[in-house]
This record gives C-alpha cells, structure tokens and sequence, in this order.
C-alpha cells in the first residue's frame, strides 16, 4: 500500500501523472471555492462542501506525511502549516465550534499555486519558457487574496466601510495599485499596519510582474562552465564566461 502511494505521488508512470493532475484540478477547485464562497452567506451547502473538501484535505495529507522520507523536514514546509490551517477552516463545522474567523484563513490553500508550478515545469516546455512572468503574476494573486483575507478577518464586523470580501478586495487592489482613491480606510493601528504592509510588499510584487512583462525574454539554461542561468533566447555563448552554450528549442532536441 505505502509502495503504492509512493509511486502515485512520486512516480512516473502515466497512472501517477494523471492523479497528479487530478490533484492539481482539486487544488484550482478549492482556491475557487474559496473566492467564490468569501462573497456568499454560509448556507447548509456550503457546510456540507466545507465538510467534503476538508476530508479530501486530510486524506491528502496523510497519505503525503505517510511517503515522506524526512518526516522532520515535513513539518518545516510552510504549505505543511496551510494545510493544517485549511484542514482546521473546512472542518470547524463538525468541531461545533463557531470558528468562522478560520474560514478566512482558508486562503492560504492559495500557497498550493506553488506545489502546481513544480509540476507544470516538469511537464510543459512553454510553461517554463515563460516561468518567470507566470511565477510573478502566481506570487501577486497569492499576495493580493491572502491580504484580502487577513483584512476582512480583521476589519469586518466593526469597520462599516468593510462589509463584505469584495469591499477588503477593493481596498487591497486600491491600494496595492497606488491608487488609493480613500473611500475605504482601514481603521486602528493593525489596520493601519495592514495597509504599508499592501504598499511595501503589494507594489514590489506589482513592479516585479511589469518588469518580468516587458523586458527582452530570456531563457533559463544554466551555463555548465559559470552557472549564469539567464541567457538571450537565440545566445550562442554564454555572455559571462564565453562557453559554448546548447540552449534546447523547438529546432533542437
């Protein structure tokens, strides 16, 4: 069984690609459950997917913790620590506590986006031809919801001007952006707090995505004499040492 498992998610076969994949789809699933369902009321339907996906949740994590070699490093991993919380948020309901707050904390299943991105490198040639721009937006967009998520856990209840997800969305995209008309301020000091930690870190990332954007496109090919790992998609030698490089395209396999 543990052999099993092992190769499902480690393996190479073409039976262990497509459980990847659906692993992949079930993680896109949650993420948009939990944009979609941050907008709406809690209903029984909601409860029972909440229940669902968070068993599915802890399936997955015992059956990664059981084919892990280094049980320590496991527990170092900070997507080790979203999945406790995600597994906590999605199963409140049956703990018959009213842990709606965890709810919100949901949002760093988002740090799974990471997990996906290994997996489509391996796999798709043009996926890591345009790494890094996919890499900046992923790092943005995870930024952008967890924000929004940390605002409306703190701000929603006391602050009128915070109503609901799509008013904390619209304050962190505001803001983020430098726009800042002011018709949405957080109030006190963690509020306040809040908000230069959406300009230091939220306009970095956005000036980090404009730059990957619209720079010349490079390629990723380590330099097997000096490392460089950035090279001009059409470079014959590698511009720091000189050596001759054999950059793979289309034309060379």
């Amino acid at each position: 069984m543990l052999k099993e498992l092992r190769n499902l998610y480690h393996g190479r076969s073409k039976r262990a690609h497509r459980f990847r994949y659906a692993l992949l789809a079930f993680d896109l699933a949650t993420i948009l459950f939990v944009i979609v369902t941050s907008f709406l009321p809690m209903t029984p339907w909601i409860l029972v997917a909440d229940v669902a996906i968070g068993a599915v949740i802890v399936l997955d994590f015992a059956a990664r913790f059981a084919v892990e070699e280094r049980k320590l490093a496991f527990w170092r991993r900070l997507a080790t620590w979203a999945d406790v919380v995600a597994m906590l948020s999605f199963l409140a309901p049956l703990l018959g506590a009213q842990l709606g707050f965890l709810r919100v904390l949901r949002t760093v299943r988002l740090l799974h986006a990471y997990q996906m991105l290994g997996r489509l490198r391996q796999d798709f040639r043009l996926f890591r031809k345009h790494e890094e721009v996919i890499l900046a937006a992923v790092n943005l967009a995870v930024f952008l919801f967890v924000m929004t998520g940390l605002i409306h856990a703190t701000q929603a209840g006391h602050n009128p001007q915070i109503g609901n997800y799509a008013d904390a969305l619209y304050f962190t995209v505001t803001t983020l952006t430098t726009t800042g008309f002011g018709d949405v301020t957080l109030q006190g000091t963690s509020g306040r707090m809040i908000s230069v930690v959406v300009m230091i870190v939220g306009v970095t990332l956005f000036l980090r995505l404009a730059q990957v954007l619209f720079r010349p496109l490079k390629v990723r090919h380590k330099c097997p004499s000096c490392g460089l790992l950035l090279h001009d998609a059409d470079a014959v030698h590698c511009k720091h040492c000189g050596v001759v490089l054999k950059i793979e395209d289309e034309g060379l396999v």
